[in-house]
């Protein structure tokens, strides 16, 4: 008999647990189990991406709302009113969403769905929790010791980087506690990045992209998490030494008037270029001449395994999941994450290119260990022994 399987999410828009998501459950084997996937807001370019064995449910519907103009308020109101009910009486979800269906296996696809999981009234689903963030991180300081505990409620802690995993053996108080929690580095498609990358290269018409002087290029969800504002900061000060060069972000999100404007106050409207969010970036990786991860904080940052992929120069602040990934500094120049940081690595990149030679080299022989087949194998062993 197939396994019934409830994962819950927050929607499909563009980042790396989304995309995590997605991969996985386009590798899933269709016959073994059933699964609802239920979307706090049915929206996202990942949508498109569902296999259509999974059957998608959600609470609202529409695009999500960044802005707080007065025409939107009434809609963004009964949203947020609707999912705090909603989570305060989930037997009223359980009754008239999920139309009483019991499941075998109840998932929360990022840390944020954990207590939604962990109130279902299924007392006997087995729960998993797949943690995608640095959650020591000063940016989720309502996570006290108190508050990582609650994470134990669940009977397997899935988490994608080696300092993470940490972290929550720390706060382990037993064996048992410790047999919780599982490492899984993300399931990626190399293949299809490879593939993807190829894909209208020719004709990419950015003009930050003709390569008379060197090309940074960042992506990401544009939100303060990402760095892009001490990126931008960075830029208008080697430029302002004379050290000319061009940034190209891609991504948008809820602070891309916020870095737009920043851009502007800058004055470097010519040489940084704010693309939004692309549908497919690698073209734009392949042709830039070094990849740049600002971040303030990550977990494992998926976006690095696709620049290393593509066998870019790499320039990463020292975040959560780089210098594993990184393998300690081999694959890429880590810095210091600050601002003075990314300025020194970008400084370094333009005025001693030479010193990433070492770095080109040793990816060319570099055989990575982040395997979409293997990834895939152990979470469907972890649902198979629950």
């Amino acid at each position: 008999m197939k396994k019934k399987i409830l994962i819950r999410i927050g929607s499909l828009r563009h980042g790396g647990a989304e995309k995590v998501l997605v991969t996985f459950l386009q590798n899933l084997p269709k016959d073994k189990y059933e699964i609802d996937l239920l979307l706090n807001l049915y929206s996202g370019k990942y949508l498109a991406e569902i296999p259509s064995w999974i059957n998608v449910l959600y609470l609202n519907k529409g695009e999500m709302i960044t802005t707080n103009r007065l025409q939107d308020l009434p809609v963004k109101a009964f949203r947020v009113l609707y999912q705090k009910i909603l989570k305060m009486f989930p037997s009223l979800l359980y009754q008239f969403i999920l139309k009483e269906k019991k499941y075998d296996i109840e998932f929360a696809a990022i840390h944020g769905m954990r207590d939604e999981i962990l109130n279902s009234p299924l007392k006997l689903s087995k729960k998993i929790v797949w943690i995608h963030n640095d959650l020591k991180k000063t940016e989720f300081h309502n996570y006290t010791e108190e508050e990582f505990r609650k994470f134990f409620g669940f009977d397997k802690i899935m988490v994608i980087s080696e300092k993470i995993e940490k972290d929550f053996k720390i706060l382990a108080i037993n064996e048992k506690e410790k047999q919780k929690i599982v490492r899984i580095y993300n399931p990626l498609d190399t293949e299809e990045i490879l593939l993807k990358s190829e894909v209208g290269s020719q004709k990419l018409e950015v003009e930050n992209l003709k390569n008379e002087v060197a090309v940074f290029v960042s992506v990401g969800t544009v939100f303060p998490q990402k760095g892009f504002d001490r990126l931008l900061k960075v830029h208008k000060q080697l430029l302002d030494e004379g050290l000319e060069h061009k940034i190209l972000i891609l991504g948008d999100g809820y602070d891309f008037e916020n870095i737009k404007r920043l851009k502007e106050e800058l004055e470097v409207s010519e040489t940084a270029t704010l693309l939004g969010f692309i549908d497919n970036p690698y073209p734009y990786f392949k042709k830039a001449d070094f990849y740049i991860l600002s971040s303030r904080y990550e977990g494992f940052p998926t976006v690095l395994f696709e620049a290393l992929t593509l066998k870019k120069k790499i320039i990463a602040t020292d975040v959560s999941g780089v210098r594993e990934m990184l393998v300690d500094g081999k694959l890429g120049l880590i810095v210091e994450n600050s601002e003075a940081g990314i300025y020194e690595g970008m400084k370094q990149a333009l005025q001693n290119a030479e010193s990433f030679k070492d770095y080109e080299q040793n990816l060319e022989d570099y055989k990575m260990p982040f395997n979409l087949k293997n990834s895939v194998s152990t979470i469907i062993k972890i649902i198979d022994d629950l």
